[in-house]
């Protein structure tokens, strides 16, 4: 079994920053993508920011020149540097992790969610 397990999430004036960690646990054999997606009232889904186990990244427009997505590949872990946070990235955060189990079999996982929420 695998568990995305995040922290990090707050409660944060506009310009303020936040980190958000989420780490991989389990019969984990590889991991290829590792990311966040956000979601806030009335939007859709919105993928944040995403991260190869080889280092490549991308990220959304929205976020660009502002987030950070980096990873420990040691730890099974993704972080999210959140700097100049704007109301507008308020809602819920998920991790989501690209893995392959030790039994071969290959599929997304997704962490419980954590809320940011930027106040104006």
């Amino acid at each position: 079994q695998v568990q995305l397990v995040e922290s990090g999430g707050g409660l944060v004036q506009a310009g303020e920053s936040l980190r958000l960690s989420c780490a991989a646990s389990g019969s984990i054999r590889s991991i290829n993508v590792m990311g966040w997606y956000r979601q806030a009232p009335g939007k859709q889904r919105e993928r944040v920011a995403t991260i190869t186990s080889g280092g490549s990244t991308n990220y959304a427009d929205s976020v660009k020149g502002r987030f950070t997505i980096s990873s420990d590949n040691a730890k099974n872990t993704v972080y999210l540097q959140m700097n100049s946070l704007k109301p507008e990235d308020t809602a819920v955060y998920r991790c989501y992790a690209d893995i392959t189990s030790w039994s071969y079999s290959r599929r997304g996982y997704w962490g419980q969610g954590s809320q940011v929420a930027v106040s104006s």
